[in-house]
């Protein structure tokens, strides 16, 4: 699967207040800016538009797995081509001339769309985001748009340079990486991490359910923007998962609050941070993780949710 990740370098024109997680501003305004521009007949409707088929919009915000594509049993519904990394910071107060930096991540096609996606996030400027300050939004000017440090578009050209090759990435089949095998591991849950195990949210975290929260977001991206699902045992290695025990746990629920512009309506969303630490045969996961470490896991994430980082690993003890 292809695999873009991007970073956005912008000036604010004016004060802006934010919420400490930025997630759910930057992604209700980005979307409205995104159909702003590309969609051709704004007085309809998705379900009822007649070119919902081809609407860049839809293919991003409202994907779907395509006729060609077979039904997965391990896949519910089509994930977003992309995730919003808020910048991770509890500053609420901004001012004309801070500096604003954020991530965009995209899968697959959604690369191809980059243009739009800039376009966009500078339209995103002129409307504003978060709390009005005497009746308005922060506005701001997009500088630069990077890729692997490169600036691929400026303020100054208005112009976007081309990538030659984006990376591609997947998961491998246990036993195919030539690893030392690590006892220990630290994840570190940077963003709330929504995941449901039996129909409830899970304020804990044992190994096999973040296994199995794994397979499935690494599963649903590789069948819709990959080459399809990977050859993986997932019965088998959820068994295996089994076998991890937890051996410190620094995990905290957090809860969050957002406005649906879909909805009119306060949405009260939550999710574990912090740490946790495993022991036990790790080395069967660990291209899992690295694919989940980049592309994120659980609900929401197109919000920046479910970022995770793998901190450390260690050999037995």
């Amino acid at each position: 699967m292809r695999y873009g990740k991007y970073t956005f370098i912008c000036t604010l024109n004016t004060d802006a207040q934010l919420p400490i997680f930025k997630g759910s501003t930057f992604r209700g305004v980005f979307g409205r800016a995104f159909k702003d521009v590309v969609c051709a007949l704004k007085r309809r409707e998705c379900p009822e538009c007649l070119l919902k088929s081809q609407c860049i919009y839809v293919n991003v915000f409202e994907p779907a797995v395509s006729p060609h594509q077979k039904k997965s049993a391990h896949i519910s519904a089509a994930p977003n081509p992309f995730v919003i990394e808020p910048p991770l910071t509890d500053q609420e107060e901004y001012h004309a001339g801070d500096s604003l930096e954020f991530s965009l991540i995209l899968f697959g096609k959604a690369n191809d769309y980059l243009p739009y996606f800039i376009y966009a996030i500078d339209r995103m400027g002129a409307i504003g985001i978060g709390r009005k300050i005497n009746g308005k939004r922060g506005r701001f000017t997009l500088e630069s748009v990077l890729w692997d440090g490169v600036p691929l578009y400026t303020s100054e050209t208005k112009l976007m340079s081309a990538i030659d090759a984006l990376p591609e990435i997947t998961i491998d089949a246990p036993g195919t990486r030539q690893e030392v095998v690590s006892s220990t591991i630290k994840i570190v849950l940077e963003t709330p991490l929504r995941i449901k195990y039996n129909n409830k949210l899970k304020a804990d975290l044992p190994f096999h359910i973040l296994t199995r929260a794994m397979l499935r977001r690494a599963s649903a991206l590789l069948f819709v923007y990959g080459d399809g699902e990977p050859d993986i045992d997932f019965t088998g290695l959820v068994k295996r998962a089994e076998t991890v025990v937890i051996k410190e746990s620094n995990l905290n629920w957090h809860d969050w609050q957002r406005y649906s512009f879909r909805q009119k309506d306060k949405m009260f969303l939550g999710g574990i941070i912090g740490s946790i630490t495993y022991s036990g045969d790790i080395a069967p996961f660990l291209s899992m993780i690295d694919f989940c470490a980049k592309t994120h896991i659980g609900k929401q994430t197109a919000f920046g949710l479910g970022k995770m980082a793998c901190d450390e690993m260690m050999g037995g003890e």
